[in-house]
């Protein structure tokens, strides 16, 4: 259930209704007050963060509950007034693990995410998108306070330089997401260099319509992060095929590219993507076509590519883009799970998925048992 924001008599009600007829060892719960954090905890659970800053409001001893058990937080329902929201929860919630600060138009400055990083030190997944009022000073304060981040989400932050993204990986080395989608100035090569050597763990990237990114800086990715499962690297127009090459040579792991608008890719890419990440037999192979086909399947279970975008890679021809959906049944033209995207590539209107050949399979064995 999830619950809007209420006055603090109206939050009394609602808690000694949840909390009635709750047995414990010693007894009932004689007063909304005496429930005990572990209950607490729980029903805040279920509540929207909202309710949560008014819950903790209602006295001292559900106050400190909260701020010491707390651990997942979403401010994004937030308009208006974010930054003073933060600069007062921050030093407060301490023990914050993930935090979304995702907003739809710009509201952060520096301040609270410097707050943030001098209190929160056991943050581990952080979400920034589109604040695009902070500076430099944002993500040396997160490498010096939140070193253990795994996922941090600065989307469209494109004040961020290079430099200061590289120190933070230097420090952030446990790093095994990273949205860089639109900073331009954080995304060059350099910063891709420091990620390969610092974060040999990373396992999500979008660089998306990041358009200083190079073969130079993606070659270094697939030698430095042979763990890699999925890259974004759409709208990167300087890209060629030696980064697609060097992918398919080093990160076998690898389960999502996009390459959307990435021009310069030719059939070379594709074929080596075939050739390098290969089911290993034929048996395998029809395995995964099965698994693929059947609605109960889960898609977690299979292997090798599942999401392929080259939309307006229009150097690509049919067999070579068709030979890589042979060899990854988990990737479908098909529009029930459209996980091979093609559009505006008129040259690859041919290609067709496992679900194609098999339900042509199907169709040809009872029509022949039809006559």
């Amino acid at each position: 259930m999830v619950m809007g924001s209420l006055a603090t008599v109206d939050l009394e009600t609602y808690f000694r209704n949840l909390v009635v007829g709750e047995k414990m060892e010693r007894g009932a719960i004689a007063d909304w007050k005496d429930i005990p954090v572990e209950l607490l905890l729980r029903i805040v659970s279920l509540v929207d963060a909202r309710t949560v800053i008014t819950v903790a409001g209602v006295c001292t001893g559900w106050r400190d509950a909260i701020c010491a058990g707390l651990t997942h937080l979403s401010l994004s329902w937030c308009k208006e007034h974010m930054n003073n929201l933060v600069l007062s929860l921050a030093p407060k919630f301490t023990k914050l693990q993930v935090l979304t600060l995702r907003q739809n138009r710009p509201q952060l400055e520096d301040e609270a995410v410097i707050t943030v990083a001098n209190n929160c030190h056991d943050l581990r997944d952080l979400d920034l998108s589109k604040s695009f009022k902070l500076t430099d000073h944002s993500l040396y304060a997160l490498a010096l306070g939140c070193p253990f981040l795994s996922k941090l989400t600065i989307s469209g932050c494109s004040a961020f330089s290079d430099v200061t993204l590289s120190y933070l990986t230097s420090v952030c080395r446990n790093l095994k997401s990273l949205n860089l989608c639109g900073c331009v100035k954080a995304a060059s090569d350099n910063a891709l260099k420091a990620i390969a050597e610092n974060c040999s763990q990373l396992q999500t990237l979008v660089l998306g319509w990041c358009e200083g990114v190079t073969d130079v800086g993606v070659m270094s990715l697939a030698l430095g992060c042979p763990d890699l499962r999925a890259l974004d690297l759409c709208d990167c127009v300087l890209i060629t095929d030696e980064s697609v090459i060097a992918l398919a040579n080093r990160c076998h792991h690898l389960r999502s590219l996009g390459l959307y608008y990435c021009k310069n890719i030719t059939d070379r890419a594709m074929y080596s993507l075939a050739a390098n990440c290969r089911v290993k037999s034929k048996h395998d192979l029809w395995k995964m076509v099965g698994a693929s086909y059947s609605n109960n399947s889960s898609s977690s279970k299979e292997e090798g590519l599942m999401n392929l975008n080259i939309s307006q890679c229009t150097a690509l021809t049919s067999p070579a883009v068709q030979a890589v959906c042979d060899t990854f049944p988990a990737l479908h033209t098909c529009s029930r799970r459209h996980s091979l995207i093609i559009s505006g590539c008129l040259s690859l209107t041919s290609v067709h998925c496992a679900c194609a050949l098999q339900a042509h399979r199907e169709g040809r064995r009872v029509s022949s048992q039809a006559h």
